[in-house]
């Protein structure tokens, strides 16, 4: 009999799960559950960068975006500006007429203008729509930012609206859309490799550290005592709801996640719960393949 331990791979209706053969089973059956309960669709991709198991459901299918899409926009940045020592600290200014309805920072800085690194903190610890759009322009709008995303070897990514419109995307139109599998990649590039230098990277990480708007998804699904770096999304309809982030059980490696929920019922409710409790049931998984996380 091969040891609790021991890795397999199963792959069944589009779920992959490389762990211990005691658990995978269980796993699978308690993700196909979940999908089952929420009416919707489920999609996840994440790895325990510990000793690489992953966890895929449905991960190469593609889902609305909503706003994780503000981490490539932003790394974009952050990759232009190791080119630009000077780009973080300029000083952008704006109008009244740029204020979008959700600008919880930009709009308190109207008279003074916010630098590029302070529109970037906004963008993604706030997910600021009109910082995103100030930011956006700096690096060519939607097709610019696709264009770096396909140069970190991310062809899933597809930017089509600037923000607020991409959260009208949804399962039927295929804009403003990308792959949990992609996002995973992307994220686990961005945070821990090295598609961007040391000093741009700790930005990035700060910055989705210290997001706000994350409490109901991944992060309720995590321990407490475990730090959690996430950005999320959410559409204006079909329940969409995402959370992109990596979490770092107390030392050991960090796990890197993507979990998308939509529906196809226009007046769903947002799947804030059901990112949770796939949490809970990814890092559960995770505990029984890893001594580290185990203990």
């Amino acid at each position: 009999m091969a040891s609790s331990y021991s890795k397999s791979l199963l792959f069944l209706a589009g779920i992959t799960i490389l762990s211990s053969s005691a658990s995978m089973a269980n796993t699978q059956q308690e993700l196909t559950a979940l999908e089952a309960s929420s009416g919707g669709r489920l999609g996840i991709s994440a790895i325990d960068t510990g000793n690489n198991n992953v966890i895929q459901y449905h991960a190469n299918q593609r889902f609305p975006m909503g706003c994780t899409s503000k981490v490539m926009g932003v790394a974009a940045i952050l990759k232009k500006s190791m080119s630009d020592n000077q780009l973080l600290q300029e000083r952008v200014f704006y109008h009244q007429k740029d204020i979008l309805a959700w600008a919880p920072i930009t709009k308190q800085h109207l008279a003074d203008g916010m630098t590029i690194q302070q529109l970037s903190a906004a963008a993604i610890s706030y997910s600021d729509n009109t910082a995103m759009n100030l930011l956006a322009e700096k690096v060519g709008g939607p097709p610019g930012i696709n264009t770096y995303a396909r140069s970190i070897g991310d062809n899933s990514f597809e930017l089509n609206n600037w923000w607020p419109k991409e959260a009208m995307s949804n399962s039927f139109n295929g804009t403003d859309s990308s792959t949990p599998a992609a996002m995973q990649s992307s994220l686990q590039k961005l945070v821990l490799g090295n598609a961007l230098a040391f000093p741009q990277r700790q930005l990035l990480q700060t910055w989705l550290i210290q997001n706000t708007t994350g409490n109901a998804r991944i992060r309720a699904g995590t321990p407490k005592g475990w730090l959690v770096g996430d950005k999320t999304g959410t559409g204006d309809y079909y329940g969409t709801a995402n959370d992109i982030g990596i979490i770092w059980p107390p030392h050991c490696a960090p796990i890197v996640v993507a979990i998308f929920y939509t529906s196809t019922k226009k007046e769903a409710p947002k799947g804030d719960a059901v990112i949770a409790k796939a949490t809970r049931i990814i890092l559960n998984e995770f505990e029984q393949t890893d001594q580290c996380i185990k203990q």
